[in-house]
């Protein structure tokens, strides 16, 4: 692993642990075991770090959800995707996707303003399925921004409980969660669910 690489992947644990602004570059070289100034020969400051951490997840969420749109289907079988989807990117680095989650708060512009733009079209990549699925009948909800923030903000604490060492993988995290989120956009009359989407523990 490069030095750099190295430094980053200590910094996001660091940022996850006691946040981005109680982390000083002291704390970062004390826990690397190196000299505070020899940090500065690989990045410029710690918010270098928290750039690339929040705009590399979130690349990795628009491809996640790329590729579960890809797939087509219902608008219930894309929104279960794109549920599964978002839950593989939170679980294969929790340290990062806590920073992602809660510490873009600390950039400073034009990067805030970027990062906020990215997330809002995210957001809407869910509200359009969600939309579609009012449309063609499978979804009843008044609001499909208020059912989009909901599914996301039940999707979005994962990484505080989630262990790989666990009861159940993220496949099955995100079958049982699509499970609970979806059913309630369903429309009385159609209140299943396909059972080859859904995983149990």
């Amino acid at each position: 692993m490069s030095r750099k690489k190295q430094i980053e992947q200590t910094a996001t644990a660091l940022f996850k642990s006691k946040g981005f602004s109680a982390t000083s570059m002291r704390d970062l070289a004390n826990a690397l075991g190196i000299e505070a100034a020899s940090i500065y020969s690989h990045i410029k400051s710690k918010e270098e770090i928290l750039q690339r951490v929040c705009f590399r997840m979130a690349d990795e969420f628009f491809e996640a959800i790329d590729a579960a749109e890809a797939t087509g289907g219902t608008a219930t079988e894309r929104l279960q995707h794109a549920i599964a989807a978002h839950v593989q990117v939170l679980t294969n680095n929790t340290e990062a996707s806590a920073v992602f989650l809660h510490e873009w708060r600390h950039l400073s512009e034009p990067f805030h303003s970027q990062f906020l733009s990215l997330r809002d079209t995210y957001e809407a990549r869910f509200r359009r399925i969600i939309r579609t699925g009012i449309e063609n009948g499978e979804f009843t909800v008044p609001d499909e921004k208020f059912a989009a923030l909901t599914i996301l903000s039940g999707l979005n604490w994962i990484h505080t409980w989630y262990k790989p060492e666990g009861k159940m993988t993220p496949a099955e995290i995100a079958g049982n969660l699509s499970l609970m989120l979806l059913m309630g956009l369903k429309t009385k009359t159609d209140t299943t669910l396909p059972k080859s989407h859904l995983t149990t523990p």
